[in-house]
């Protein structure tokens, strides 16, 4: 990767940071928060005959999760053409 400026170097890697923050917030509102703290509230709901706290447990974090890995790699994508560091 070759930056044109240092500005541009410090850009790219805040913007990087702050796309995994707000990531990482998604991931653990949706496997900690809805897995384990509103897992009675959700429960309430059935989704696909399974109790929506008890699928959020067990797969529906883990869909979240590899969804997350997609959006990550394409915002990452868009970032690099931005700061002209892609590799096409």
């Amino acid at each position: 990767m070759a930056f044109k400026t240092e500005e541009d170097k410090k850009a790219y890697w805040q913007d990087n940071l702050s796309l995994m923050l707000k990531l990482l917030v998604v991931w653990f509102a949706v496997s900690f928060g809805c897995g384990i703290l509103l897992v009675d509230v959700l429960n309430e709901v059935k989704f696909f005959g399974f109790k929506l706290g008890f699928w959020f447990a067990q797969q529906g974090a883990i869909y979240v999760f590899v969804a997350l890995i997609f959006v990550y790699v394409r915002q990452m994508n868009v970032l690099d053409k931005r700061y002209g560091v892609d590799e096409e």
